[in-house]
C-alpha cells in the first residue's frame, strides 16, 4: 500500500513537472514573440525617426532657399518696378488732360497697379527678412518699441482719431526692430479695420510661468472665428481691396516674428465685437 502511493506521488510529481514544463516552453514562446514584435516595433520607430528627420532638414532646406528664393526675387524687381512706376507716373502728369477718358483710366489703372506691386514687393522683403536679416536679441525696453511704432504710424492715427493706451510692457531680450514691426502691423489693422467709433487700442502684457503673454486689444469690426488662423497665412485677405488696404502679408509677418522668438500668435475675436491679438515670448530661447 506504501508502495503504490509512492508510485502514485510520483506519477502525480511527474505530471506536475511535466504540465510545468509545457507551461514553460509556452511562456518562452510567447516572450520570444513578444521579443521579437517588440524588437521589429524599435526598428521601425527608429526608422520612422530616421525618415521625419530627414523630412524636418528637407522641409528647413526648402523654407531656408523659399526665404532667400522671396528675398532675392522681390529685390531684384525693385528696380524695373521702379522704372514702370516711374514712367507710367509721368505719362499721367504730362498727358492727362490731352488723351480723352478711356486713355486717362487705362493709365489711372496702371498707376494704382504699379503702386500695389511697390507695397506687395516691400511687404514681400519685409517677410523674407524676418528670418534672414533679424538682429540678435539685445534687451528691448516693449514701451519704447510701441511708442516708436506709434511714431511711424503718425498719419494713420491722426487721421483715424485712434486713442492707444498700454500698461505692464516689460524690457526683455528680443530683436527689438521686429517688435516696433508687429506692433505696428497690429496698429495699423486697428486703425484700418475700425468701426463706426474711434479706434482704441489697449496694449499690455503679463509674466507667466514659462513666458510673457502679451495682447493688443482694439474695438473694430472684428473677425469671425473660422477665419481665426487663415488670417495669418501670406497673401490671405478677408476683404476686398477697394474697401480695405493692403497686401494680406502684414499678420503673416507678425507670425513669423512670434515664432523666431520661440513663441506664438493668435486672434480671439468676434465680429462687430473687436479684435484682441495675443503673442508670446518664452523667459528663455528663441531661434
Amino acid at each position: 500500500k506504501l508502495e503504490t502511493t509512492h508510485k502514485r506521488a510520483e506519477e502525480e510529481l511527474r505530471k506536475h513537472r511535466e504540465h510545468l514544463e509545457e507551461v514553460v516552453e509556452e511562456r518562452t514562446a510567447e516572450l520570444e514573440k513578444t521579443n521579437e514584435q517588440l524588437k521589429k516595433e524599435i526598428t521601425d520607430r527608429k526608422k520612422a525617426e530616421e525618415r521625419l528627420k530627414q523630412t524636418i532638414t528637407e522641409l528647413e532646406r526648402s523654407n531656408k532657399e523659399l526665404e532667400q528664393f522671396a528675398y532675392m526675387a522681390s529685390h531684384d524687381l525693385q528696380e524695373p518696378l521702379r522704372m514702370v512706376t516711374s514712367y507710367v507716373q509721368l505719362l499721367e502728369q504730362r498727358y492727362k488732360d490731352k488723351l480723352d477718358s478711356d486713355a486717362n483710366e487705362f493709365i489711372a489703372y496702371a498707376v494704382d497697379g504699379a503702386g500695389r506691386m511697390q507695397s506687395m514687393i516691400n511687404d514681400l522683403l519685409d517677410y523674407s527678412r524676418v528670418g534672414t536679416t533679424g538682429n540678435t536679441f539685445e534687451k528691448t525696453d516693449f514701451a519704447s518699441a510701441l511708442s516708436q511704432a506709434i511714431i511711424n504710424l503718425h498719419g494713420a492715427i491722426e487721421e483715424s482719431g485712434a486713442v492707444i493706451t498700454k500698461k505692464n510692457l516689460p524690457t526683455i531680450k528680443a530683436d527689438e526692430s521686429q517688435f516696433i514691426q508687429l506692433f505696428q502691423n497690429l496698429i495699423d489693422n486697428a486703425t484700418k479695420f475700425r468701426g463706426k467709433e474711434p479706434p482704441r487700442i489697449h496694449v499690455t502684457s503679463r509674466k507667466k510661468k514659462k513666458e510673457w503673454l502679451f495682447s493688443v486689444q482694439d474695438n473694430g469690426i472684428g473677425i469671425d472665428s473660422q477665419y481665426a488662423e487663415r488670417i495669418f497665412v501670406i497673401f490671405q485677405r478677408l476683404h476686398n481691396r477697394e474697401k480695405y488696404s493692403g497686401t494680406g502679408i502684414g499678420l503673416a509677418i507678425c507670425k513669423r516674428i512670434a515664432e523666431r522668438h520661440g513663441g506664438r500668435i493668435w486672434v480671439e475675436s468676434e465680429p462687430e465685437k473687436g479684435s484682441t491679438f495675443f503673442f508670446t515670448i518664452p523667459k528663455k530661447g528663441g531661434k
